[in-house]
């Protein structure tokens, strides 16, 4: 049976989107040039947020195997779609620069129609915070987060936390790394304990006088596990596993697993940078004034800025790096199974 022909505008549904931008003001008989733009910038975001939605769906459910083997395509292929998330939030922050051309007073226009509507309100944003590994108990203001939502909106973000985020399932997936822990690569007098206390020796050499205090933080990390700090993200495990990966990226199996704890950084930076450019946005905007959903307004965003970087810890990692030529020499079969030789 012969398809049916795909016509452009139906495909795209271009009626339904194209006829989405009402204005607040023409129902008030008001003039305001730049409401259409305003609505336009947003909608855009939203459909952004969940094409990112979509991308972070396909990687955790990647993450959630038992095992992913070394030879195939599941690295990449979630390597792949991080990055494709990198360059959806840069292209949102340079989306900004758009919305700016909107001034304070072409703002004011229309901005006390829109009471109490807020970007606060966007829940595919929250979702996608909780999707990479932003939990509740981490949220700058916690009694406020949901309070502009609708029940059915609360529902879906409660929803999103109660799903294995990101940062978990990497957690997993690191712990699961065999090379820094396993008798067929330690064995005999050498052990994953002698070459962390070799590395802790290298590594305080390393150390100027006022950087000692690192040696500290580098003990409670990777040496004495059993005072490893309960509160964070990463197992004392995964957080060896992750350094073992940025110290030895050079070999070939590890190429993948550092570029998929890079682009992690990499997303948390965009992320950061996104929410930054609208602090000054706002700032630029508005001054002083409340959001339009009743916050502090820039004064609340740049809270929320500072205290939601998801994968801190990992970026955490390179205050314990090593230069190569004072790594520890691997056991030859180590060496040989990172190399895909054998």
């Amino acid at each position: 049976m012969e398809r049916k022909p795909v016509y452009y505008s139906d495909y795209l549904q271009l009626d339904k989107i194209l006829d989405a931008q009402k204005t607040e003001s023409s129902k008030e008989g008001i003039r305001a040039d730049d409401e259409m733009l305003f609505i336009i910038i947003h909608q855009t975001y939203e459909l952004w947020f969940k094409q990112i939605l979509h991308e972070l769906h396909i990687v955790q459910q990647i993450f959630r195997q038992d095992n992913i083997a070394n030879n195939a395509p599941d690295i990449y292929n979630s390597v792949h779609r991080l990055k494709r998330i990198c360059s959806i939030m840069e292209i949102a922050v340079s989306q900004m620069s758009v919305l700016e051309t909107m001034t304070p007073l072409d703002f004011l226009d229309f901005r006390d129609l829109l009471l109490p509507a807020s970007g606060f309100q966007s829940i595919q944003f929250k979702m996608i915070e909780a999707a990479l590994g932003l939990t509740y108990q981490n949220r700058h203001g916690k009694h406020y987060y949901t309070s502009q939502l609708r029940e059915n909106e609360i529902a879906k973000v409660k929803e999103a936390e109660s799903q294995l985020s990101l940062l978990t399932l990497i957690n997993q997936w690191l712990e699961r790394m065999p090379f820094v822990k396993n008798d067929q690569y330690w064995h005999d007098s050498i052990s994953d304990s002698a070459f962390w206390t070799e590395y802790r020796e290298a590594y305080a050499t390393s150390l100027r006088e006022n950087e000692k205090n690192n040696l500290t933080t580098f003990d409670s990390l990777f040496i004495n596990t059993d005072d490893y700090p309960q509160e964070r993200s990463f197992s004392a495990e995964a957080n060896r596993n992750a350094l073992f990966i940025m110290l030895y990226r050079d070999y070939p199996i590890l190429h993948l697993p550092y570029e998929l704890l890079n682009t992690l950084l990499e997303i948390d930076e965009l992320l950061a940078m996104w929410r930054y450019r609208h602090i000054h946005m706002v700032q630029r905007t508005i001054g002083k004034r409340v959001g339009t959903g009743g916050s502090t307004g820039a004064e609340y965003l740049r809270a929320a800025a500072d205290s939601h970087y998801i994968f801190k810890e990992l970026a955490e990692l390179t205050s314990f790096l090593l230069p190569r030529n004072r790594l520890p020499k691997l056991p030859q079969s180590l060496i040989t199974d990172l190399g895909y030789t054998g």
